[in-house]
């Protein structure tokens, strides 16, 4: 992150290269004329997506889509960056290089929460570990099959728990403090990248399920830049309008779990309820939607979310912490 007047100024590589005022935080509302135009959109914003044949778990449907004509969204809810974040992700929509895991499609649309108007150009980047827990750019801190912990880095495990894994990402400040960003250690930049939004405020990515390590649940992390600008060399300037995570339903982390190579994890897997990150407030907390086969998730996932953001706001690291009486115990 490049300071330039006192401004944040992002900046990314292609591949070939190797604040503002505070908002009402309640719910916004838009009336959606006409069925069709709900149907598209979906109750809550989320994008129905049939990818595959036969039964499916999903988290919406045609019948919820239509069932009002009134569609409401929140502001997706803001939470830590981590201390795995690398701010020089590569331009590129397809991150999973030689990673093994169930292939997995991310679909975000990302939209302005007060207005409900897409935001289009944003530069959007995710980032998250492999189906054993193992973070790019911070290899040399595990070790075994679920990656291992950062030395001296905070840890939550009670006593007597195997160490050899990354301990969870605890919030910076409040009265656990920790937190705080860890140098990367190699150059290696798998399950990462960044890409655009288009005109509908949609971007796409192609990756694979992620595993888990200790301390947190199966999440992916994210940030929305805007204001920047797109050139030849990528996206500069600007500022992360959103900071957050996406999460997994308990239903689709235990049938990853009993396919290779998530089922070689031996770590101790943090529920989503246990989980002290999770805002334990559904989609608008960054939960998302899920569509796969029942009968065989490892065909693969399509996963999708409609996420609102406020694009004149600036929440860059961790800024917004989850309540204390959200929290899992």
């Amino acid at each position: 992150m490049l300071l330039t007047g006192g401004n944040p100024t992002v900046r990314f590589m292609t591949e070939t290269q190797g604040p503002a005022h505070k908002r009402n935080m309640t719910r916004r509302k838009v009336v959606v004329a006409g069925g069709a135009a709900v149907a598209a959109v979906g109750v809550g914003g989320g994008i129905a997506v049939n990818a595959f044949a036969g039964e499916t778990a999903s988290g919406t449907s045609a019948a919820d889509a239509s069932s009002s004509a009134e569609t409401c969204y929140t502001l997706t809810s803001e939470t830590t960056e981590g201390p795995y974040y690398i701010d020089a992700d590569k331009i590129r929509q397809d991150i999973t290089e030689d990673q093994e895991g169930i292939p997995m499609t991310l679909k975000l649309k990302v939209i302005d929460a007060e207005t409900c108007k897409p935001v289009k150009n944003a530069a959007v980047d995710i980032w998250h570990c492999t189906a054993l827990g193992v973070y790019s750019g911070y290899e040399s801190m595990g070790s075994g099959g679920g990656g291992g912990a950062p030395t001296g880095a905070p840890t939550d495990a009670p006593s007597g728990t195997p160490t050899g894994t990354p301990t969870g990402e605890p919030p910076s400040g409040g009265p656990s403090g920790g937190g705080g960003h860890s140098e990367p250690t190699d150059d290696e930049r798998y399950l990462r990248g960044t890409w655009k939004t288009d005109k509908h405020g949609y971007v796409t990515f192609k990756t694979v399920f992620p595993g888990w390590y200790q301390g947190r649940c199966v999440h992916i992390h994210v940030k929305v830049h805007v204001d920047g600008t797109w050139t030849d060399a990528g996206y500069e300037g600007g500022h992360t309008c959103h900071t957050g995570q996406l999460f997994f339903d308990e239903k689709s982390v235990l049938a990853a779990a009993e396919v290779a190579p998530y089922a070689t994890n031996t770590t101790t897997r943090t529920t989503l309820t246990e989980d002290t990150i999770y805002p334990q407030n559904g989609h608008a907390g960054g939960l998302l939607r899920l569509d796969y086969s029942r009968k065989n998730i490892a065909k693969g996932v399509h996963a999708h979310l409609t996420m609102g953001v406020a694009p004149d706001e600036t929440h860059d690291s961790t800024d917004t912490q989850p309540s204390a009486s959200a929290s899992a115990s």
